[in-house]
């Protein structure tokens, strides 16, 4: 069982690679992204990109295509977000500028405002020489696979673009001033409204990205008292030193100001990293674990049911198991969790690294939604983020490693690899797992195990480094 159950998770874990590597040339699991002004990333691809989306939203619709663009804080972004509005009204839409929003308000906004699409500009956590470009349905969630499939085609030259406008057929673009106002509006929304936050001390880093506004407003507006950090973009400090990805110094400032929480957000917001009052990193597992033992308790977790990925820790999995609540298991990506949560009617989801998904309140991985949720949850049972996360779940060690290798090959046909995998695999038996999988945009191999004891879980993850490397005839 251990063993069918390692290879169903590697099968998803390749859902991912190949998907970016075969599928999807320009668009990736979360969009189009690279260093700005280098292909894909450049303002002609960005134009083109403009033009098919219009095209692909035309079907089905009798007026001229409506398109919300919102942006992070990335100087590139004013070349992009330019190159996108010039290519949409080209083909006779309509745009929408929201200014910098965070991805999640994009989302919301392209609903609440009837916008046939939604598109982001922004490479998220990534640093501020890249960027990117995703785009939401009028639905609010990320646009279907054979969809971007179209747009890639006219794109890439494959598939034919209609005919431009003339005249009056020219779209225009307008800003919409209170783009900021609306979404604040919109997560304070999803906050119960027989409680506030007053009285608490919170400290919020926005990663000088696309939440270094309405971050703070919306916390300080229910209440809190908000120590902002990362609230002074530049264009090019975005994600450097701050936020989701580096939180020390949130955590330092959490210590010094006595905070009953940290909330640290990536650049563009759909991320979360949580930080407790002892200055202790709160992943996006423990947020999951707490909040679906809170929803279950309350009869509102959906079917029972909470999805993660295949890199979530085993840890998560055996605290829901104890609750008899059943965790569902995706490829690496917030896509991958959102599809299986709209096909199996789940409400919670998210990723380790702070993707979180709310789905009773936005149709994607929304930060700040997140850390209210945890808020609302601390407040209502009178008791500090530490305690409520230690009691939701125990992690288990976890190890991993990367190899960067020579070409990517089947897994399967790494003969080394494959045996000692095997033999790794009984020895952790149900105690512990092994998944290995490579990255989805370079021959890197990556290596995660967990188990009980993580000096003897780290030579075991080294050693299969060493048999990937024999594989291909290299020195271990």
């Amino acid at each position: 069982r251990n063993e069918t159950k390692r290879r169903n998770e590697e099968k998803m874990a390749r859902k991912t690679d190949q998907r970016t590597s075969e599928q999807a040339r320009l668009f990736g699991t979360d969009g189009v992204r690279g260093v700005a002004n280098q292909e894909p990333m450049t303002p002609e691809i960005a134009l083109r990109i403009g033009q098919a989306a219009v095209a692909v939203a035309s079907m089905g619709i009798k007026h001229p295509p409506r398109v919300l663009i919102g942006k992070d804080t990335r100087l590139s972004g004013y070349m992009i977000e330019t190159a996108l509005a010039s290519g949409i009204c080209s083909m006779g839409g309509d745009v929408i500028l929201s200014g910098p929003i965070p991805t999640p308000a994009v989302a919301h906004l392209t609903t609440s405002m009837r916008a046939d699409l939604g598109i982001v500009i922004s490479a998220s956590h990534n640093p501020f020489q890249d960027n990117g470009i995703k785009i939401f349905g009028r639905d609010g969630f990320k646009l279907a696979d054979d969809l971007e499939a179209q747009i890639e085609a006219m794109v890439r030259g494959r598939a034919p673009l209609p005919a431009r406008k003339t005249g009056p057929g020219i779209g225009q673009a307008f800003k919409v001033e209170d783009a900021r106002g609306r979404y604040v509006a919109f997560a304070k929304n999803t906050f119960p409204r027989n409680i506030s936050l007053e009285g608490l001390r919170l400290v919020v880093d926005a990663a000088h990205g696309a939440a270094y506004r309405v971050a703070p407003a919306v916390f300080s507006e229910l209440g809190a008292s908000v120590r902002s950090i990362g609230v002074q973009p530049d264009g090019v400090n975005i994600n450097e030193g701050v936020g989701a990805l580096h939180p020390d110094k949130a955590r330092a400032e959490v210590v010094k100001t006595s905070a009953q929480m940290g909330i640290a957000l990536d650049g563009d917001a759909d991320r979360v990293i949580l930080i407790d009052e002892h200055g202790q990193v709160i992943d996006g597992d423990s947020v999951l674990a707490m909040c679906a033992l809170e929803m279950a308790e309350t009869g509102t977790l959906k079917k029972s049911a909470v999805v993660a990925t295949v890199m979530s820790n085993l840890g998560l999995e055996r605290a829901l198991a104890r609750k008899k609540i059943r965790l569902v298991r995706t490829a690496v990506g917030d896509r991958h969790v959102v599809d299986a949560m709209r096909k199996g009617g789940l409400n919670l989801g998210g990723e380790q690294s702070g993707h979180l998904v709310f789905l009773d309140h936005a149709s994607t991985g929304d930060g700040i939604v997140a850390a209210l949720q945890v808020l609302a949850l601390m407040i209502r049972r009178g008791r500090p983020l530490s305690e409520l996360a230690a009691q939701a779940m125990t992690r288990v060690p976890q190890v991993l490693q990367n190899a960067t290798l020579p070409k990517r090959r089947p897994i399967e046909d790494m003969k080394k690899l494959q045996s000692l995998m095997r033999s790794v695999s009984k020895s952790l038996g149900r105690k512990g797992r092994i998944l290995v999988r490579w990255s989805g945009t370079e021959p890197k191999l990556r290596v995660m195990i967990e188990g009980e004891n993580e000096a003897a879980i780290t030579r075991m993850a080294q050693s299969l480094i060493e048999a990937a490397r024999q594989d291909f005839g290299l020195r271990a």
